[in-house]
């Protein structure tokens, strides 16, 4: 729905259904975004050989209806005065 990366983070605001289990949600998508990254760019193919391209943790929280427009702002806000920064705009 929402999401922002900066140079050591990634925000991601999502509608998760209460069926997946977030646990096995972020290791696809983690999984897809460096398969992703790794055959496009050479450099990182190089750069993390026989690494891992993501941090093992990470934090998932819940919100209510009254809180989703707090975490949206708070996403689309993140380093407003950077040009550099990939933003995710959705619902």
């Amino acid at each position: 729905m929402k999401g922002h990366i900066s140079k050591d983070h990634v925000h991601l605001f999502e509608s998760v259904p209460p069926t997946i289990c977030v646990s096995k949600l972020v290791q696809l998508m983690k999984g897809r975004i460096s398969r992703k990254l790794l055959m496009e760019d050479k450099n990182l193919q190089k750069q993390y050989w026989g690494q891992y391209l993501w941090a093992s943790r990470y934090f998932v929280t819940s919100s209510g209806n009254i809180i989703d427009k707090m975490v949206k702002d708070y996403i689309e806000n993140q380093d407003v005065e950077k040009d550099d920064d990939f933003r995710i705009s959705g619902n």
